[in-house]
């Protein structure tokens, strides 16, 4: 093995053993707890030499949620291996409800992810201030969501985006197009409409805002069985875009 090998495998296990230490702190305390000078107390080293690694705590955190993100996706992505492959509902189904499991059984993963300003995790952008958020939250949807928007255009009944939106859609569409294309997905023009962004928007709102309310804990009122006004959402949903039920769905 080449020295500069070996250097590289040093290398990569250290920053893996910092990003543990940081996720166990996030874990157990929270993202204020993710400090450089408490990770380099619980690694014996000072704080100065983990810049070597990572360009600032922001840094830190942005691959941090990174590694969540690429977890939230992988047991996504194994939850949908087990579905019949022409049920799209169940498929559908089986993403929104794995999603809420994930976020109340890892809050203050969720909280990092998606609870998090843009200028305390993002990358500068080019005029040098916060990057727009939105590339953690890609890259846990649009490997799972890509293939269900393209299979929605043949199942589903899409409504048009309402006239006074779709200019504000449009810019968005384009950014959604680019963000595909990023992660290597071909999409078909007709799943890349204005009708495609405003579907996801739609979805995206009410889906992320119960569950953000269940996962803090802020309900406007007490509530015994917040699964079942999940089912309720879900089925409200469903029903708009037009698909119907399908044998087993039910029980994903």
């Amino acid at each position: 093995m080449s020295e500069g090998t070996r250097r590289d495998r040093i290398r990569a296990a250290t920053e893996m053993e910092i990003r543990q230490r940081a996720r166990a702190l996030l874990v157990d305390q929270g993202r204020d707890a993710v400090t450089l000078r408490a990770i380099a107390r619980e690694l014996g080293i000072t704080a100065p030499a983990l810049y070597r690694y990572y360009d600032s705590r922001e840094d830190l955190l942005r691959q941090l949620g990174d590694d969540v993100c690429t977890d939230l996706v992988d047991e996504l992505a194994e939850q949908l291996r087990r579905i019949e492959q022409a049920d799209f509902r169940a498929k559908l189904g089986t993403v929104c409800r794995g999603f809420r499991h994930w976020a109340l059984a890892h809050p203050k993963e969720f909280a990092l992810v998606f609870a998090t300003r843009a200028d305390e995790t993002g990358e500068p952008g080019e005029d040098g201030g916060p990057q727009r958020p939105g590339d953690q939250f890609a890259s846990v949807f649009l490997r799972i969501i890509g293939p269900l928007m393209a299979e929605a255009t043949e199942v589903i009944e899409r409504e048009p985006a309402p006239e006074e939106l779709q200019p504000q859609l449009a810019p968005n569409r384009v950014a959604l197009a680019e963000a595909f294309a990023h992660e290597g997905i071909d999409m078909p023009e007709q799943a890349m409409d204005d009708g495609a962004v405003y579907f996801l928007l739609r979805w995206w709102v009410r889906l992320y805002g119960h569950v953000a309310l269940e996962v803090f804990g802020r309900f406007p009122f007490t509530l015994a069985d917040s699964e079942r006004l999940y089912e309720s959402l879900l089925d409200e949903l469903a029903a708009e875009l037009g698909i119907t039920e399908q044998a087993g769905a039910a029980d994903q």
